[in-house]
């Protein structure tokens, strides 16, 4: 049985809880807060084909020690998920992976779009948590880059009712924009080539699939003023649309490109810091209803390379739920947003069954974000040196209790 005592719920109030469970553990009197375990709805946990960047066995801890429970994985992998075998096959290492460790990290996988294996989606849609879209390219090469095949998307999905989640940035858009600032080498012209319009045109484009097939429409890593625009105008239609943000964008703006280079090289990429004010303004209206963390790691002599050799992406599982606590201290949200953008809104969308899974935070522990504590295998972060205020202590994930200091 686990035991908590004298521990606080988000309203301040003292309470008790006993979880069913193989262990005997007792956690009393510490001052902490109860929150039900994270959800996160976009990582990139490398397997297959990248295993030297990250793996199952790492990223667990990483999730676990960032009080995370479940996951939603890309499909971006080499090979990419983009069949029924190639899924199985998928599911089958990660649950290799998993059990080596002993750590049962509830998980879902999204489905790659590939023009050329369409036909494919109907056969996964009881496997898959939803069909995932990459209007532009990012890392891999799944990219559904021609009209027609988009709207075979949408229609399919609609068909099947699976949600689409789009990476909404306009790959003919950035390839003018890339052809006119070719050899320019500095990190920071990756937020001119992918601008704000880049993402407006795709995201429009994503909405209008929506209103014409009915498909629900899972918006990710939103990062702009326009974007949330467009969402709050499509939820005030009526339409299925949800969206993501993700810590970079709440938490880094263009301004990180002096101090962290190419560490700071992410699609969609960083914005001017308006973008960052206005993401909280729309958390705070319900236009935001999640915080995918888009844990996306790359090797640090990867991210050392000049700009164009350079990959997109940073690690962020660990530190997401710190970056959030930390703000609510800062007065930019409160408890229970955290809780609806962390686990509440992404149980409904994506219609989780309900679990014991809860993390006990110390939200008055301060602590800097140091790169040799971290359990990701790419052993960076770009908030390193950040000291931040509310940190996870243990995570209760299947009635087993992780005490944090000791993973």
């Amino acid at each position: 049985m686990i035991n908590i005592t004298g521990v606080r719920d988000i309203n301040g109030e003292i309470i008790n809880l006993s979880i069913e469970s193989q262990q005997d553990v007792v956690i009393e009197n510490l001052d902490l807060t109860l929150l039900p375990a994270l959800i996160d709805p976009h990582v990139h946990f490398r397997t297959p084909g990248h295993e030297y960047k990250e793996d199952w066995r790492t990223a667990a801890k990483a999730a676990i020690c960032g009080g995370y429970t479940t996951v939603f994985d890309m499909p971006n992998t080499l090979p990419p998920t983009i069949t029924a075998e190639l899924l199985q096959e998928k599911k089958q290492l990660i649950d290799s992976q998993l059990k080596e460790i002993g750590i049962p990290l509830r998980y879902q996988l999204f489905f790659g779009a590939d023009k050329n294996h369409l036909a494919e989606i109907p056969k996964i849609k009881n496997d898959v948590i939803g069909i995932k879209v990459f209007m532009g390219c990012s890392t891999g090469n799944l990219v559904i880059d021609d009209d027609e095949s988009l709207r075979a998307v949408f229609e399919i999905a609609a068909q099947n009712n699976l949600l689409v989640a789009v990476h909404a940035e306009d790959e003919h858009m950035m390839r003018e924009r890339k052809a006119k600032y070719q050899g320019v080498t500095k990190y920071e012209i990756h937020s001119r080539i992918r601008d704000v319009d880049v993402a407006v045109s795709a995201v429009e484009k994503a909405i209008s699939l929506t209103r014409k097939y009915g498909t629900r429409l899972y918006i990710l890593h939103l990062s702009s003023v326009p974007e949330i625009q467009l969402v709050k105008k499509a939820k005030q239609g009526g339409l299925p649309v949800f969206a993501e943000t993700t810590p970079h964008h709440l938490f880094l703006n263009e301004n990180a490109y002096q101090h962290l280079q190419g560490k700071a090289v992410v699609n969609p990429p960083l914005r001017a810091e308006e973008h960052n004010i206005a993401l909280f303004d729309a958390i705070q209206a319900g236009i935001i209803d999640t915080i995918g963390s888009d844990h996306a790691p790359h090797t640090v002599s990867e991210k050392a390379k000049p700009y164009g050799e350079c990959p997109s992406g940073m690690p962020g599982i660990e530190t997401t739920l710190a970056l959030l606590l930390n703000a609510h201290h800062e007065g930019l949200l409160t408890l229970n947003e955290i809780i609806s953008l962390t686990s509440k809104r992404a149980r409904e969308i994506f219609n989780l069954p309900k679990t014991d899974d809860v993390v006990l935070v110390d939200l008055n522990k301060v602590a800097e974000v140091k790169e040799n504590q971290l359990k990701t295998k790419c052993g960076w972060s770009p908030y390193a040196g950040r000291k931040l205020r509310g940190w996870p202590v243990y995570t209760i994930l299947d009635r087993y209790c992780y005490d944090l200091s000791r993973i």
